[in-house]
């Protein structure tokens, strides 16, 4: 396991627990121990808001699961970059994928140094990379030494942004980062994303969201017709771009489920 830092003055990492983080609240709502007071109360408050959550965030873990499975079983993919990994939760990618596939080369991209530690540990002895680096500098993420020592832009490439791109406010042009990530990648190569939104729970988004104001990232919802633009001409596979637990389910949607907020969504870069 090697890692590497691609950190810029705009965005330093530095280790900050006054605030919640939404990688340590994801974590919480999954039922992990990997968070401080503060992503506690936040993230208590939020499922007051929200009380669909903890069940979103698990749809949300099993919809990558299939995505990771379809584009190495399917799509023939043999290296993975992950970006906005978040804190490791089993099985992960690197799991998933090599359980298919054991030569899948993987790298972990996130800009929590909390999140890239317990990677680091987790992945010692291992040749899984992590590298500490964040997604609003794309064009650092592409062009750090252990990303591309990893990854083969020449082949190739599955790109996943699960559950991370509505981190990135407007201000943050979401468009352009997103667009500079899928630019690299070859024809072959698949863009694994999903997105929260408030298509769903019109009448609360507003208060959900508010819950990440004081948090070190906002959480910004946005509508279908919105989150498909960041596929940009990838091909999207079916079903298209649809609530995560409706990506090619395993087993049937659970009857009177509350509708998760999540749109998920698995395309292709074709010549």
């Amino acid at each position: 396991m090697v890692t590497s830092s691609s950190g810029s003055g705009a965005h330093p990492f530095e280790i900050d627990t006054s605030r919640p983080h939404p990688a340590r609240m994801y974590d919480y709502f999954l039922g992990g121990k990997d968070n401080y007071e503060v992503d506690r109360e936040a993230a208590e408050r939020f499922m007051k808001a929200a009380p669909e959550v903890r069940a979103g965030v698990r749809a949300n873990r099993h919809f990558m699961h299939r995505a990771v499975r379809h584009v190495v079983a399917e799509g023939g993919i043999r290296q993975i970059l992950d970006v906005g990994t978040g804190l490791p939760t089993e099985p992960n990618v690197h799991q998933i994928a090599r359980a298919i596939a054991p030569e899948t080369r993987i790298v972990y991209v996130d800009n929590d140094p909390i999140v890239s530690a317990h990677s680091m540990a987790l992945m010692e002895g291992t040749d899984i990379s992590v590298v500490l680096a964040d997604l609003r500098d794309p064009r650092a993420v592409l062009d750090d030494p252990e990303v591309r020592k990893v990854i083969d832009f020449d082949q190739p490439v599955a790109l996943l942004l699960v559950a991370v791109v509505h981190f990135l406010a407007d201000a943050d042009d979401p468009d352009a980062v997103v667009t500079t990530l899928r630019d690299a990648l070859p024809t072959g190569s698949y863009l694994v994303l999903s997105h929260a939104t408030g298509d769903m729970h019109e009448d609360r988004r507003e208060d959900a969201a508010a819950v990440y104001n004081s948090a070190t990232a906002s959480l910004n919802l946005r509508p279908h017709a919105r989150i498909l633009d960041f596929f940009g001409d990838f091909t999207l596979v079916d079903p298209g771009l649809v609530q995560v637990p409706n990506w090619r389910p395993d087993e049937p949607p659970e009857r009177n489920a509350p509708p998760i907020g999540l749109y998920g969504g698995v395309a292709r870069k074709n010549g």
